[in-house]
């Protein structure tokens, strides 16, 4: 007798994975992962996007996967783990190993430029490369750059042409964005414009230079292996036929030829996965492109978006203000944080007279959080600018609390700076040498020899600055030295405040300036706030004494090997703070035209940027969060003007931040 089945009416239904049975693992990652995290962690097949808001533990998830891919009996050598620093590669190789054993180590993982020169030595030929390649770092680039330079000839060209360092900058930002060098020059450099038929030369010249001496710059390196993957040619699909898995981290940060990368890694297999936050993309002047994560979607098929939203770092108060400043921006991954912490204060916005008191209130407050018992290396202050922190380094130093700064040199070690520095010191000691030398260097058409003699001079007396300098300058000297002795001579003997003698210094130093710094626009904000500290100063002595270029402490290895340990604030960059958090964080002069930047203003995107950094800027602050901006500012051009507070945090809800007065 025939069997009977019956046929049941089948709806449009979704078809459900398989289950996996989780006691066959070694590790609970159900128990050990939250929700959104074991499902980034258990997805393998196909493309997916993890969107990973700020200290929502994207590198716990990466380790994890790392892991269960192994444990699911994945070759460790098919996977790929892509990073952009040595450092996070094998942090999270090392991590793998000791959640799950030492299979983990086996996995291929490093920076996208290390896997670059390990593709091409072997498969360099597919692209017309020879594998016994030689790599320029940076530092050999821009010597061959220069090589270039002298050979054509350029000394002879009167006006002032790019450096090696500048010209190398605009070839590579040009090979990473696909900007040409034309656009990049009018955009950054329109000074040097005129050079633009020159410098296509240069670097026409320095690509066949390379190209006959089996040379790769670090950019080549990418060039040429997105090239590889691309041309899928027999060899690419060999060797891509040995990657299974791709995952990449910080995704928001890659640039155009990375994101090409990627997407040849993973042409054949669709398994990707690649992890970031688009709300932290904040390196677009390193070449890094916000467009590649959020048309991630569109590069494969299918792509899943997980996105990671419980925070471990920071208060609700805290993450409730970061949400708030995020949720404005114009395109994004929509998102929450939150956090299951409890106990928080609102963060404080605090409105300064000026920019002093601004310094001195974080002073004030760091010494406060001391008594408290947080301890120094748990602060941190963070600015757009590095010129931002510079009256408040000099307010640090006389408070005694030791610093180290992160993301630009301290005030007193940029070379500009010290230029006007040493024309002071030889006003208040004629017999400065080391300053002498500074000075006499900075003049066209003075080398160290006729400086020498000078020197020789000052240090017998036959020179001096007391005296008046038409008589006492010899006519063998050029109207370059007298214009110099007249200057140092008038801010020596004359009657005047700090602040006045620096007025004068600047006036002569300006087109020495020009001449001297490629960047001389984005230094001259520098010059502007070391005027606005003399204004604080009676003496030229008490000024030069706090300005000290060894001031005490001031680097974590001069701090007493005691207390080293936790015993300096960190004065840093947003850009360099990115990825670090600590107890207590300042961020100061959040206001238009500073934070965000005045650059930004015409520009939609380099707007959005500066809103992410504010996000960045205030998610590293785990318990206290502090905003502050002065209300006026000095500008030598314009004197004292009013400041507004940044758009980021005018009108903010009283539920979302308080603000604090300051009194004298």
């Amino acid at each position: 007798m025939a069997k009977k089945y019956q046929l049941k009416r089948i709806g449009s239904q979704e078809i459900l994975p398989p289950q996996i049975d989780e006691s066959r693992f070694q590790i609970n990652y159900k128990t050990e992962l939250n929700a959104t995290q074991f499902e980034a962690v258990s997805s393998t097949e196909g493309a997916y996007l993890v969107i990973a808001g700020a200290g929502t533990g994207k590198t716990r998830t990466l380790v994890y996967r790392v892991a269960r891919l192994v444990e699911t009996g994945v070759d460790p050598k098919s996977i790929l783990l892509l990073t952009f620093t040595r450092k996070a590669a094998n942090e999270m190789m090392n991590r793998a190993t000791l959640l799950l054993d030492n299979r983990c180590s086996k996995i291929n993982g490093g920076t996208f430029h290390s896997f670059a020169n390990i593709t091409l030595r072997k498969y360099g030929k597919a692209v017309g490369i020879d594998p016994g390649f030689t790599i320029l770092d940076q530092g050999d680039s821009e010597d061959v750059v220069n090589l270039i330079r002298s050979r054509l000839n350029l000394a002879a060209v009167k006006k002032r042409f790019p450096t090696k360092q500048t010209i190398y900058k605009i070839f590579s930002f040009s090979v990473n964005t696909g900007i040409p060098v034309e656009e990049i020059l009018e955009a950054e450099y329109p000074h040097f414009f005129e050079f633009c038929d020159v410098i296509l030369e240069i670097q026409k010249v320095y690509m066949a230079y390379k190209q006959q001496n089996n040379l790769l710059d670090y950019d080549d390196l990418l060039v040429y292996l997105n090239r590889f993957l691309n041309e899928r040619s027999p060899a690419a699909k060999s060797f891509l036929s040995g990657i299974k898995y791709v995952m990449v981290d910080e995704y928001q940060d890659t640039n155009k030829i990375q994101a090409e990368i990627v997407r040849g890694l993973a042409y054949y297999n669709n398994n990707v996965m690649v992890v970031g936050d688009d709300s932290q993309s904040i390196y677009s002047f390193r070449g890094a492109d916000f467009k590649n994560i959020m048309e991630f979607p569109h590069l494969f098929n299918d792509v899943k978006i997980i996105k990671l939203e419980e925070n471990y770092r920071s208060t609700q108060e805290i993450l409730n203000f970061a949400n708030y400043i995020i949720e404005a921006a114009v395109e994004k991954y929509p998102k929450f944080l939150f956090t299951r912490k409890t106990g928080g204060e609102l963060p404080a916005i605090i409105s300064a007279a000026n920019e002093n008191m601004q310094s001195r209130f974080v002073v004030n407050r760091i010494l406060d959080l001391r008594e408290e018992g947080v301890p120094l290396k748990e602060i941190a202050v963070l600015f757009r600018s590095s010129y931002s922190s510079f009256d408040l380094e000099i307010e640090l130093n006389k408070a005694n609390i030791p610093f180290i700064k992160v993301g630009g040199m301290k005030f007193i070690e940029t070379a500009h700076v010290k230029d006007v520095l040493a024309f002071l010191r030889i006003a208040a000691n004629p017999k400065d040498l080391v300053s002498w030398l500074r000075v006499l260097m900075l003049h066209e058409g003075i080398g160290p020899k006729t400086a020498q003699k000078i020197m020789d001079e000052i240090s017998i007396s036959r020179l001096s600055i007391t005296s008046s300098p038409e008589a006492v300058v010899p006519k063998k000297y050029n109207d370059r030295i007298l214009n110099l002795f007249i200057l140092l001579n008038k801010i020596h003997t004359k009657e005047s405040s700090p602040a006045e003698k620096a007025e004068q210094v600047l006036d002569y130093y300006y087109p020495l300036f020009k001449g001297k710094y490629d960047d001389f626009n984005k230094r001259k904000k520098d010059l502007d706030i070391l005027l606005n500290i003399t204004e604080n100063y009676k003496t030229l002595d008490s000024l030069l004494a706090d300005m000290a270029l060894d001031p005490p402490r001031d680097s974590v290895v001069d701090i007493d090997s005691e207390t080293k340990e936790d015993e300096y604030v960190t004065l840093s960059t947003i850009h360099s703070a990115k990825g670090l958090e600590w107890h207590s964080l300042f961020i100061i002069h959040a206001m238009e035209g500073f934070f965000p930047s005045g650059q930004s203003f015409d520009n939609m995107e380099a707007l959005e940027e500066e809103r992410r950094l504010m996000y960045v800027a205030s998610t590293r602050a785990r318990q206290n969060l502090y905003i502050s901006y002065p209300m006026s500012i000095f500008d030598r051009e314009k004197g004292m003007t009013f400041s507004k507070p940044s758009r980021f945090i005018a009108g903010i809800k009283e539920d979302l931040a308080e603000e604090w007065l300051l009194e004298e």
